[in-house]
This record gives structure tokens, C-alpha cells and sequence, in this order.
């Protein structure tokens, strides 16, 4: 606070007008004698506010102000010491010879001065490399079982920093972890859990013995005991079966705890880990009690995973409506909503109204982010009562009116549009209530969004016609993007209705003279198309556009220049789709404050391919399959196995990691019992595989020229030279090592393996009555499943076809179509009937070739 002349006071931020240029100049003040400790202080907090905001510092300017810094080292001045340490540890990644003042951090480690001792440490833990790091080594040991609190604890945090990037030498230090683990301190034991237990965590049996062994002797510290509920609940999570439920009954143990943040961690893992509502039942309690609280952080925390539970477990959570109820008026807002949602989501169709008014009065004093907890719960509500599509609707529109970031305004927009594509009665509501909305969107990415969604589901209402003046008007008042997504969603009405396509010839031809390229370059492309009346071209270019993956693409692009072989042309349907279709799951009520970028899993395996020589010349990647266990998850040496599709060939990767500290295996690589017609190009082994290092071997292998041929299964066997090593170092010993192997699980190829698949879309008639000319193949089958539901889901598995393809009730039908690796598209459509015990399937499949057509027949039988 600043004290001005009228005796009042403002705010203001002494730091905020801080230049780096000024501050560079400042920073030479600590080469004066003597110096001022105050004036440095103030020096160096500008500096540390200056790097925390942001600000970059080219490397001599950081050289520059880290070797000030350190002249500060002489100074016995107690806070000025510690902003240097704190200095240090923000300046290394940027400066030069950072190493320099190891000595000087060493002394200050081991010295009998305990305000600077875990400072230092942290310091030196983190500007020292792996080989300075041995010469420490005694110290650090040391520093981790000292009497001193914070001296022990700074010296755990260090190493578990260190174990990211230097394991084998943190392993080393266990037994002194283990002692400290015993320490009367809260923090020390909780911090030496840590690193014990992350040396483990590739090592399963190790951490069953150790969790069991803490689960039987009494933890003072409450977060040693949070993070002790945390590993046995990954452990029962992994392991489903009865062997789990000793660690259910420590978690169930921990509900009884004194302290309140293990009674609250106890139950959150509980909430997580129960599948049935009957075992719930204490968790749920101890949930109520916090929400009656006097606490606002325990009220919060009870109304928050009540909420995440309403998800699953309706049921259990309506039995604490009523003291729900009362937080309602609650004077936490965050708590309040949390309240109002949950009650939503438990509540009878008759209670939305009242719930709604209550939400209403206070929506205006919470955070986006609370908002947004509470559009979702509103976006349920739309799946689970159809017939409030009216209020709810216009409830969701009144906020889209209101104050609000573009995250909080996409999720009210996307919860429209759910709500428009699940209840065809609201469709009309929802695009109306959407078309006001775009008038003064002030968000691009939202404005396209929202336009691509009139341009598919407008053509399908009963006036269409109404919904072109919007989306036009953006062709004349909007930005470049807006404009070029309108002139898209304006063609689609010319696709889907031909009473409006006259109409449509004259807009578009009026945006054939807008000044941005993109808007006209669409005009013409979308005109050309339309007056062409080819319905085949205008279904795939204007009404189902399949929009390739741009990152996969550049790269299939890049690799078809590099191949040096362009006499086939580039096949761009063998590229995976930007969007490939997901099953739905259903999301808890819960606050999402960020999301991590979606990336595909070929995107992810893009660069590990590269080992492979010559793998440009395969074509683009067709698809990465899921990763499945050739190991059991105990055993010595775990290996997976991710199947990549290519138009002709087949690799398998095999992801290896070595459990065994003892051990250094080379040469690995893996044997494969081929099926007859498949051909081994290739065999890319892993030289070397470290304990707890993951390597991976690549089989190539060309497929058959007959599809039916690829179908079948690989037997294999790893194969390795085992070297003993220093379970400490890592260092193999000097013999030459032993020859072994170790069996793997077979690996199957399928059908499913070898098309991308998708649901029936709305023109799914048409296309299927387009292909009446291509090869067909038809059969009839009968399934071991007698329950015609479940016949039709294990049928979409095992051909990879999503859920969302089947419909019906007492006879399902299975609707779809896909593409084949080497470009062939494919439409099936099944229908199965239970009778007598039995379920009957009768299924025809179209392609332009007949040996992929008969491929599915093949697959199923």
C-alpha cells in the first residue's frame, strides 16, 4: 500500500514498471565494497520478479547478472543469502559456467550454519550435472538423515527432482530414505515416502511389500499418510481382483483418522475406485458430515467429490440432498454451485425449475469457471430430461448473453449444440437461440464453430430457409475466417436442398468477389461442384468432407517427396482422419481449469518410426493400433506390442523395459513364427536395454497380395544377451555375458486391425444405395451370445466399428462403412435377431473390390 498526500491509500505495484535495462545496470552494484544488504535485497527481489513474470534474458545477460550474484556470497546477512540461492536457481538454466560457484554452494551444505544448509542444497541440486553429482554424493546422504527438519527435507525434494533425470544414482541413496521415512517430522517422512516409493514404481512387488509393511505400523504424519492412501489405491486400481482388498480395508481404516485431510483423501479414493453404490456407503457419510462443516475448505471439498460422484452413482449421493439443500444459500459461491449442480443431477424432474431460479440469483458472483461446472450439469440434464429442452434451453441462452471468457462461452455453445443433435424437438430452439448468439460473437474460433453447426444441421430443419440471412450476414460484416466458414455452411444448403439452390448460385457468386482469397477460392471451388449436379462429388466435397490429420499429412507428403518415387499417385485417404470417431464417455461434474492438447496416437509414434531405414518409402501411415501385453504385468521384462498399418506393410513395434537392477540386457531383438504370405523385410533390435529404460525393437513385414491371407497369428520369443551389472551403477561387469530368451504371448492380426471404421451417417442410404453396383458379399451367421444387445456390441469389437453404429431394440442393426489400408472403402450393414436362446446375424458388406468385402465376411466367421 502506498500512503498518498491526502491521507488516503491506493494500491499499487512497486514492481510494475520494472525495465530490464535499468535492472541489468542496478545488478553491478553488488561488485561495489562494501554493499548494502537492504539495497541488494530490493535488487534481487526485482529480479526474481522480473524472471517470474516472464521476462527473457539473453544468455550474457544472465552470465552477467549470475556472476554479480555471487559476489553476495561474502555478505553474512541471512535474507540476502537465501534470494542469492533463490537467484542462482532461476539464473542457471539461462547463464554460462554456472558450475563455478559449486565449491562455494558445497561449503555452505556442509557447513554448521542451518538457516543456509537446505537453501544451498537446493541450489546445487539443481545447477549440478550427473557427474558432479557423485562427488556430493556422502553429502547428500548425509544431509537426508540429519537432525535438522529442513535440512533433511530439502536435501528428499532435491532428490526427487533428480530422479527424472538421474535414477541410478537416487537409488542409491534408499537406505538413508528409508531411515528418514521413520522421522518424527511431518514433512521429512512425507518427502522420504516419496522418494522411496518413486525408486519402486517399476518395480510392483517391491511397493506391494513396502505399502503393507507402512499399512501395519502407525504414521504420525498426515500427508505420509495421504500419500500412502494414494499408492494403494494405484495398486487396487491395478489389480481388480481379490488380492486388492487389503488395501481397501487400510484406505476404509484411514476414514477413521484424526486428521481431516486423510479422512478427505480416504474417501476421495473410495469415490474413485468403487464400482457398486453399496460400497460406498462410508465414504458417502463422511462426505456429509464435511458438507455441515463450519470449514468452508471442507464444505468445498464434500459438495465438490459429491458432485464428480453424481456421475456414476446417482443413487448414493440423493441420500445427502438435504444437507445439499443447505449450501445452497451457502455464503461460498464456488460451494453453493457446487451444491446447486449436484441436486440437478440427483434430483426429480419437478425440482429443475425451483433449482434453476436458485442458480439464476447467483451466476453473476462466480468464476468462469464455476459457470462452467454448472453449463455441464445443465448439458446433463438436456440427456436425462428431454421434455425441459424449453427452460433449459433458454436458460443457457440468457447466458451466452452474459459476461464471460471464450472458454465459459464455448461450453454454454457446445452444450447447445449437444442438445440440438440428441433431441430432434430442440433442434429448432437450440439453432435459433445459436443464430442469435453468432450476431455478436466476438470470437472467431466460436463464430466458425457455430457456423459449421448451421451448415450441417440447418438443411435437416423444417425451414431451412430462415437460417441463410445469419449465416450470410457474416459473409458481410465478419473477418476473413468467419466469412470463408459461412461461405462452407452457405453450399451445404445448396448440397442438401435443391428447392434453395438457385438462391445459393447467387450468393455464392457474390462472394466470388470478396477481397480474401480464402472466401473466394471457396466460392468458386463450392460453385464449380454445385453446377456440376454429380451427386457423388458433391456428398464428398460438400456434405461429408473427410478432413485429413495436418500434422500426419505433412508428414506423408514430405516422405512421398523424399521416397524419389512418384509413379503411383499420393493416395491422401490412406491418411487418418483429423477427427477419427470416439466412443462417448461420460464426464463427472468437475472444474477443468485446463485441458491437455488432444494428440492422435500416430501423431504420437511419428518420430519413434524414424529408426526404421527407409521408412519414407512406405506411404503414409494408415493407422497405430492400441498397445497390447506380451507380458504378464509382474514379470522381469514387460514388452508391448503397437501394430502400425501401412497400405502394403505391417510393423510391429515391441516396447521393452527391463525390471531386473541387476541385469543389462543387449543385442535384443525379437523372433517372429511368421504366417505364411507375410515377408520379413526388416528387423530394427535394441542394442541396449538399461534397467527402467524403455527400448524398442521394429519388425517390418510385407502383407499378402490376398487380404484373407493377413489374418492370422505371430508366435514370438525375445531374445537377448544378459550381462550382470552393479545394481548401484549400473556398470556391467567385464565377462562377455550369456545367450537367453523369454516367450512371448501371440500376436494377432485382424480385421479391425486394417480399417478405419465409423458409424452410419445421416446419408448413409444414399451412399449404400449409390454402392449397389460395387462387389457385394453376404452370409449369415450364428453367434454364441444369446442376449442380442450384447451380440451386437462383441460383433462392433471385434470388427473395430464403433457403438454409436448400432440401433434398434429388439432387432439390432449394425449401419457402417470405413476404409480399407490400401484406399478401398467398405459400407456394412448387419442385422441381428434373438431367438430361441440364440442370436441370428445376416451380414452385407459393399466395396469396390470383392476380396475386401469378402474380408469382413471372413473375419466373422
Amino acid at each position: 500500500m502506498k500512503a498518498r498526500r491526502d491521507g488516503k491509500e491506493e494500491d499499487s505495484n512497486v514492481f510494475q514498471n520494472l525495465d530490464k535495462t535499468t535492472l541489468l545496470q542496478e545488478a553491478r552494484y553488488f561488485n561495489s565494497t562494501p554493499v548494502h544488504p537492504r539495497k541488494c535485497i530490493h535488487i534481487l527481489t526485482k529480479i526474481l520478479y522480473l524472471l517470474n513474470q516472464g521476462e527473457e534474458l539473453t544468455t550474457q545477460e544472465a552470465t552477467d547478472i549470475f556472476f554479480a550474484t555471487t559476489k553476495l556470497f561474502q555478505s553474512k546477512d541471512v535474507v540476502l543469502r537465501r534470494l542469492v540461492y533463490l537467484c542462482i536457481k532461476e539464473l542457471s538454466p539461462m547463464a554460462q559456467d554456472v558450475i563455478i560457484v559449486t565449491s562455494s554452494l558445497t561449503k555452505d551444505m556442509t557447513g554448521k550454519d542451518d538457516e543456509y544448509r537446505p537453501a544451498a542444497i537446493r541450489a546445487l541440486c539443481s545447477i549440478t550435472d550427473s557427474t558432479m553429482l557423485q562427488a556430493i554424493e556422502r553429502y547428500m546422504k548425509q544431509a537426508i538423515v540429519d537432525k535438522n527438519p529442513a535440512v533433511g527435507s530439502a536435501a528428499l525434494v532435491s532428490a526427487l527432482h533428480l530422479s527424472a533425470t538421474v535414477p541410478d544414482l537416487v537409488r542409491r541413496w534408499i537406505n538413508e530414505a528409508q531411515e528418514a521415512m521413520t522421522s518424527d517430522h511431518v514433512m521429512v517422512s512425507y518427502h522420504a515416502l516419496a522418494v522411496v516409493a518413486g525408486a519402486r514404481r517399476n518395480d510392483r512387488l517391491s511397493t506391494v511389500k513396502l505399502i503393507t509393511k507402512l499399512a501395519r505400523t502407525p504414521v504420525r504424519s498426515p500427508y505420509t499418510l495421504c500419500l500412502q492412501i494414494r499408492f494403494a489405491a494405484k495398486l487396487a486400481e491395478e489389480d481388480p481382483s481379490e488380492a486388492s482388498e487389503p488395501y481397501l480395508e487400510f484406505i476404509e481404516s484411514c476414514l477413521r483418522n484424526k486428521s481431516e485431510m486423510v479422512v478427505y483423501e480416504a474417501a476421495h479414493a473410495i469415490v474413485n475406485l468403487r464400482k457398486s453404490a453399496k460400497d460406498l456407503a462410508q465414504a458417502v457419510s463422511v462426505l456429509q458430515i464435511f458438507c455441515g462443516s463450519s470449514k468452508a475448505t471442507l464444505r468445498l471439498a464434500g459438495a465438490r467429490t459429491l458432485a464428480r460422484l453424481t456421475a456414476k452413482h446417482p443413487n448414493a449421493v440423493a441420500a445427502c440432498a438435504v444437507d445439499l439443500e443447505n449450501l445452497i444459500s451457502d455464503s461460498n459461491r464456488s460451494v453453493a454451485t457446487l451444491a446447486v449442480t449436484t441436486l440437478l443431477a440427483t434430483g426429480a424432474e419437478s425440482s429443475i425449475d425451483r433449482l434453476m431460479k436458485q442458480i439464476s440469483e447467483f451466476m453473476s458472483e462466480i468464476s468462469d469457471e464455476f459457470k462452467i461446472v454448472v453449463v455441464r450439469a445443465i448439458r446433463r440434464l438436456c440427456s436425462k430430461y428431454p421434455r425441459k429442452h424449453q427452460s433449459l434451453a433458454a436458460f443457457l441462452a440468457g447466458m451466452l448473453r452474459d459476461e464471460g471468457g471464450l472458454q465459459y462461452k464455448t461450453a454454454i455453445a457446445e452444450a447447445l449444440i449437444a442438445l440440438i443433435e440428441e433431441n430432434p424437438d430442440a433442434k429448432e430452439t437450440g439453432l435459433a437461440h445459436l443464430c442469435e448468439f453468432i450476431e455478436d460473437c466476438e470470437h472467431v474460433t466460436l463464430a466458425v464453430r457455430i457456423l459449421h453447426v448451421l451448415g450441417r444441421e440447418g438443411p435437416k430443419a423444417r425451414q431451412p430457409s430462415r437460417y441463410i440471412r445469419y449465416i450470410y450476414n457474416r459473409v458481410i460484416l465478419e473477418s476473413g475466417p468467419v466469412r470463408a466458414a459461412a461461405v462452407s455452411a452457405v453450399a451445404r444448403f445448396g448440397a442438401s436442398r435443391p428447392e434453395l439452390l438457385p438462391n445459393i448460385r447467387v450468393l455464392l457468386s457474390r462472394c466470388q468477389l470478396d477481397e480474401d482469397d480464402e472466401v473466394r477460392d471457396r466460392a468458386v471451388f463450392y460453385s464449380a461442384i454445385l453446377d456440376s449436379g454429380n451427386p457423388q462429388l458433391i456428398n464428398d466435397y460438400i456434405i461429408n468432407i473427410q478432413v485429413p490429420n495436418p500434422v500426419l499429412l505433412e508428414k506423408s507428403l514430405s516422405d512421398y517427396l523424399a521416397s524419389g518415387d512418384q509413379s503411383e499417385p499420393f493416395n491422401i485417404a490412406a491418411v487418418p482422419t483429423a477427427e477419427e470417431p470416439q466412443e462417448p464417455k461420460e464426464s463427472p461434474v468437475e472444474i477443468e481449469t485446463r485441458k491437455a492438447p488432444v494428440v492422435s496416437r500416430e501423431e504420437q509414434y511419428t518420430e519413434q518410426l524414424q529408426a526404421i531405414p527407409g521408412i519414407e518409402k512406405l506411404g503414409p501411415l494408415f493407422k497405430s493400433c492400441e498397445a497390447i501385453d506380451l507380458t504378464e504385468p509382474e514379470t522381469e521384462y514387460r514388452v508391448r506390442c503397437v501394430k502400425h498399418i501401412f497400405a502394403r506393410h505391417l510393423i510391429l513395434q515391441f516396447e521393452c523395459l527391463n525390471t531386473l537392477s541387476d541385469q543389462l540386457l543387449e543385442k535384443v531383438y525379437v523372433r517372429l513364427d511368421s504366417i505364411p504370405g507375410y515377408k520379413i523385410s526388416n528387423v530394427v533390435p535394441c542394442d541396449e536395454l538399461p534397467y527402467d529404460k524403455q527400448g524398442n525393437i521394429f519388425c517390418l513385414l510385407e502383407f499378402p497380395e490376398n487380404p484373407i491371407e493377413t489374418l492370422g497369428n505371430f508366435g514370438a520369443t525375445l531374445e537377448f544377451v544378459v550381462r550382470d551389472c552393479d545394481p548401484t551403477t549400473g556398470l556391467p561387469d567385464s565377462n562377455e555375458g550369456y545367450a537367453d530368451t523369454y516367450p512371448l504371448e501371440e500376436i494377432e492380426i485382424t480385421c479391425a486391425d486394417q480399417f478405419r471404421t465409423r458409424a452410419a451417417t445421416d446419408d448413409w442410404e444414399q451412399a449404400w444405395e449409390r454402392a449397389a453396383n460395387a462387389a457385394e458379399a453376404c452370409d449369415t451367421f450364428g453367434l454364441t451370445q444369446s442376449d442380442v444387445g450384447a451380440a451386437a456390441s462383441a460383433v462392433c469389437e471385434h470388427l473395430g466399428m464403433p457403438k454409436a453404429a448400432i440401433s434398434g431394440e429388439a432387432v439390432k442393426e449394425i449401419r457402417g462403412g470405413g476404409l480399407w489400408r490400401a484406399g478401398a472403402p467398405v459400407l456394412m450393414r448387419a442385422r441381428l435377431v434373438a431367438a430361441q436362446g440364440t442370436v441370428t446375424m445376416q451380414l452385407i458388406t459393399r466395396s469396390p473390390r470383392e476380396d475386401v468385402a469378402t474380408l469382413l465376411l471372413a473375419a466373422v466367421g
